[in-house]
């Protein structure tokens, strides 16, 4: 075990040396932000890989963890690979998903060897500066480590556990999370470093946008908790039709079974088969649940578009908006193809890091209107170095 973990571990250290490498080299002069965005970058690729590894039903790939049959890699295990593939060709563990589980668990630990060196300069730089620099304020960078290692554990849980629904779910939370995080942490040092200083907008319209805007984000973690239910419970095409859902505008639902949390996967709490109804009414609240986002999200966009600081954001939501109606129905007319359903995943994270966005920047044009409100020497719609 202990020689498995340091293989890995030094696997991640060469997978995350390129990043490293592309940070420290760059021409960018604040490299510790630079470190923040390409961390950024990277989250979302693994989110989107993590979703290929579902869909692909290849979480099971290795069905052991760290490693892959104890050891740190598909070569090292591969006789034991090609016994399970030939004794249940169409099973969970074959060479190929042997890979693709593995690959999602270096990148993963890659972006976790990127999260502890932005804590160990942010933890050196705080002290070499005596607490004068607070771009490196150690508090963010130490929580954003604690919260990969929860996700770590999760990955792990996801393995031991076969899969159950609630902890995959929890899994897919996660990381939106951790890519939420990370996105609302680069705006900040965007913010410090760079300040926006235009106002352009009163503190009562700022203040209804900001409240749009999370209140926005927040229904967007419940659709994607719904979505990840969905897809641990391969709920996908219980609703094969659109709008209707079966021939029913309300179709017959189990709603008792489809949202019990804790469960084997494809089995009730009582460790009978789930029943199709069941499965009905999970794609059933999360279809009609997308609407709900679609709609406040978009407002929250309309309302955004004329802001001047706003207005990028506010459009690509938009267009992601558009785009993820289209690959969820997409997904159902065409019996749920794999690059559409990964486009889908990619689209929610997408959402997720546009909003995070709207968030940091309506909150510092907030904080600017209520500066400017206040008396501070601004005029509204002129810069701060007009003043």
């Amino acid at each position: 075990m202990h020689l498995t973990l340091a293989q890995m571990a030094i696997t991640a250290l060469l997978v995350a040396l390129l990043p490293l490498s592309l940070v420290w080299t760059s021409s960018d002069a604040n490299k510790y932000r630079k470190l923040i965005w390409v961390s950024v970058f990277l989250t979302f690729d693994l989110i989107v890989f993590g979703a290929f590894t579902r869909l692909t039903d290849s979480g099971l790939g290795c069905p052991d963890w760290p490693g892959c049959y104890g050891a740190a890699n598909p070569f090292l295990a591969h006789a034991e690979i090609v016994a399970a593939e030939t004794l249940n060709p169409t099973g969970p563990v074959t060479v190929a998903k042997a890979w693709i589980e593995m690959i999602h668990r270096y990148l993963a630990m890659a972006i976790g060897v990127l999260i502890v060196a932005m804590m160990a300069q942010a933890w050196y730089q705080w002290r070499k500066s005596k607490g004068t620099r607070p771009e490196y304020k150690p508090g963010m960078p130490t929580f954003l480590f604690f919260f990969v290692c929860l996700q770590g554990a999760f990955g792990a849980w996801t393995v031991t556990l076969k899969l159950q629904p609630v902890i995959v779910t929890i899994h897919l939370l996660l990381g939106m999370g951790l890519l939420a995080l990370l996105v609302w942490y680069g705006g900040r040092q965007n913010q410090l470093i760079a300040p926006v200083r235009t106002l352009s907008g009163s503190p009562t319209a700022m203040r209804k946008i900001r409240w749009l805007a999370g209140i926005s984000a927040l229904l967007l973690v419940v659709q994607i908790a719904l979505g990840g239910w969905v897809s641990t419970n391969y709920a996908t095409l219980a609703c094969t039709d659109f709008p209707l859902c079966g021939g029913k505008l309300v179709p017959d639902m189990d709603f008792q079974h489809g949202f019990t949390l804790w469960r084997e996967l494809g089995k009730t709490a009582a460790g009978h088969y789930i029943p199709f109804a069941a499965l009905t009414a999970i794609h059933w609240v999360h279809r009609n649940a997308g609407f709900i986002v679609a709609l406040v999200a978009g407002y929250t966009a309309w309302r955004a578009w004329g802001n001047v600081v706003l207005h990028n954001t506010a459009r690509a939501i938009a267009i992601v908006l558009v785009a993820q109606i289209a690959t969820g129905l997409a997904t159902i007319y065409f019996s749920f193809p794999l690059t559409i359903a990964v486009l889908h995943n990619a689209g929610a994270a997408l959402l997720v890091l546009l909003l995070t966005v709207l968030n940091y920047k309506a909150k510092f044009q907030h904080d600017l209107a209520k500066k400017a409100a206040s008396g501070a020497g601004l005029s509204h719609n002129l810069p701060l170095k007009q003043q």
